[in-house]
């Protein structure tokens, strides 16, 4: 497995080329469970800056709506790649686009009830993210969010339940999402850039860059070439088998705010 480099290391071409900002939120724009003034800052900067941002995050639809309408950013995924959300300015709508349709989703939460049930009496300590009603299409097991911190082995547990029901299942750095269906943060955000921005993400990546902390950021770390992992993402790199080009120095917000400061002092 390679070991990223150190941010400071990306070449200044890469950096004066980057065009697009994705980034998730738990533990990579906040700290401690706070969006602190300097990660938020951050992306003000960017998007002032003309980049568009783009926070792709496991949280929920209703989180998702605030973040696209009251945040400095272009759009938002959400749910792991369930759906984007963006709000158009100019017509003052919330325009929303899931993965399923309505009726299915109605049908999934039925079976993610049950199943996030079975879980939560196999797994002592666990419990339903505080988030979990505000979600349309995943079911989030907490593990060390409000609850206290379970051990690797109990978090492996949750992940297994969920595989055994058939269900796509990710560790966050403070749940485990599952949910039905085979999208991800990928497949959502290359929809999004098509439809939204008329972008191809497989012909520009080179004009991207993430920036993530956790195991269920894995698939954008494998497919953008510029991906950059906050501090705290060393803890769980053991996880993940293409890790992301570049490491910050800091941690969580401050890391981010590293990344939008090594962005914008490029001419």
């Amino acid at each position: 497995m390679s070991t990223p480099r150190p941010l400071a290391e990306m070449p200044g071409d890469v950096r004066r080329a980057i065009r697009v900002v994705l980034t998730d939120i738990d533990d990579t724009l906040t700290t401690d469970g706070q969006l602190t003034p300097i990660a938020y800052d951050a992306l003000a900067r960017l998007h002032d800056a003309g980049k568009l941002v783009v926070p792709v995050t496991g949280r929920p639809a209703g989180w998702c709506d605030h973040i696209a309408r009251m945040w400095p950013v272009d759009a938002v995924v959400g749910e792991n790649g369930a759906f984007y959300m963006r709000f158009d300015r100019a017509r003052r709508k919330l325009v929303q686009r899931f993965d399923a349709h309505d009726d299915e989703r109605r049908r999934m939460r039925e079976r993610l009830a049950a199943v996030g049930a079975r879980i939560l009496a196999a797994v002592p300590g666990s419990a339903l993210a505080s988030d979990q009603h505000y979600r349309e299409t995943d079911l989030a097991i907490d593990y060390c969010e409000d609850v206290p911190p379970l051990p690797r082995e109990a978090v492996d547990r949750i992940v297994a339940l969920m595989q055994a029901e058939g269900m796509t299942a990710k560790v966050s750095s403070i749940h485990v999402n599952g949910w039905f269906g085979h999208y991800d943060k990928l497949s959502m955000t290359r929809t999004l850039m098509r439809e939204a921005f008329a972008v191809d993400v497989d012909e520009a990546r080179a004009q991207f860059v993430f920036a993530g902390d956790s195991p269920n950021d894995a698939p954008m770390f494998a497919f953008f070439p510029h991906a950059v992992g906050v501090a705290n993402l060393r803890r769980f790199l053991d996880r993940i088998a293409t890790p992301p080009a570049y490491i910050t120095s800091r941690e969580a917000g401050a890391g981010f705010a590293e990344l939008a400061d090594a962005l914008l002092a490029v001419d």
